[in-house]
């Protein structure tokens, strides 16, 4: 299902569109890829365009406690454990599949609020379970 060089830019463009409406997010490439920052500090997004051979675009995302696991286990085809970085409980969510950008965009925060300073975090908009 690669598409790199017709749909992949727009799951890019998305993805930059969601990243960079966040408190002070940054970008800039890391390991060869769109990776997105939260202010000065930790990355909260990297874009993983068939990376190493991966058989789906993705985005890799730091996730709380549990939560990759959940989320592989309700939704396999959507959701995987990323190399390098899954061992840290980070999920990788599967872009060229028609992803459901409002639940992208809503782990993209989640990713960003463990992961950003309390300052920045003070910034967005509580959460309706706040």
């Amino acid at each position: 299902m690669r598409n790199a060089a017709g749909r992949g830019g727009d799951w890019l463009a998305r993805l930059r569109e969601i990243c960079m409406a966040l408190p002070e997010a940054g970008e800039k490439l890391s390991h060869g890829e769109p990776t997105w920052f939260a202010g000065k500090g930790k990355v909260f997004a990297m874009y993983d365009n068939y990376h190493h051979g991966a058989p789906h675009a993705s985005v890799w995302l730091p996730a709380p406690p549990g939560l990759q696991e959940a989320l592989i286990e309700s939704d396999p085809e959507r959701f995987w454990r990323p190399p390098y970085v899954g061992h840290k409980g980070w999920v990788a969510i599967v872009l060229d599949t028609e992803p459901d950008w409002g639940v992208v965009a809503g782990l993209i925060e989640q990713s960003f609020r463990l992961v950003a300073s309390a300052k920045l975090v003070a910034k967005l908009p509580a959460r309706a379970a706040e």
